[in-house]
């Protein structure tokens, strides 16, 4: 039996399980969703199974399984990482990966969820998130949220052979305002 680690109207975020590897792999493989989350090379089903025990034992991450609540249906993933306590900094990364899963809210839903943890549990001040240059459908997202641009590593992110910009976005504990 599953249990939600953070709940929302829609959502419950909760670790990975083993059942879960074949969200991976799909996603994993998928070369549009690698394109856009960077990964560069193929996962096998072994390969999948270990990431899901990797991030679940790793203490400088918190990363979760987005489920829909009617239906029990992983419908993205979401995390924190490299939390870095002393500077009350961390990292974000969320993905809904099936685009007949995207523009339904769980992102916000999710992302909120995330950020109330970050600042309100946590006591994060800060939490950044790393864009793909051409991703505008995420650029927009994230802008929605309140993040804002910090600044650009110009070139710093190679896909189907090209050279992309690569936008570093943050937002502060003081600009969160939920459910945006």
């Amino acid at each position: 039996m599953s249990y939600a680690f953070l709940s929302g109207p829609r959502l419950d975020l909760r670790p990975f399980e083993a059942g879960d590897v074949d969200f991976f792999l799909k996603w994993m493989n998928d070369p549009e969703t690698r394109g856009l989350i960077g990964e560069t090379r193929p996962q096998s089903r072994a390969e999948a199974e270990k990431y899901i025990e990797k991030i679940n034992s790793d203490s400088s991450r918190v990363w979760l399984a987005a489920v829909r609540r009617e239906d029990g249906k992983i419908v993205g993933e979401t995390g924190l990482l490299r939390m870095f306590s002393p500077w009350r900094t961390t990292d974000l990364t969320i993905i809904i990966p099936d685009p007949a899963e995207q523009g339904k809210g769980y992102g916000t839903e999710a992302v909120n969820l995330m950020l109330d943890y970050a600042f309100g549990y946590l006591n994060f001040n800060r939490v950044a998130i790393g864009v793909v240059g051409f991703n505008a459908q995420a650029l927009a997202f994230y802008r929605k949220i309140g993040f804002v641009e910090e600044g650009r590593q110009h070139e710093g992110y190679y896909y189907n052979h090209q050279y992309h910009d690569f936008v570093m976005m943050r937002i502060l504990a003081r600009e969160f305002k939920p459910e945006a």
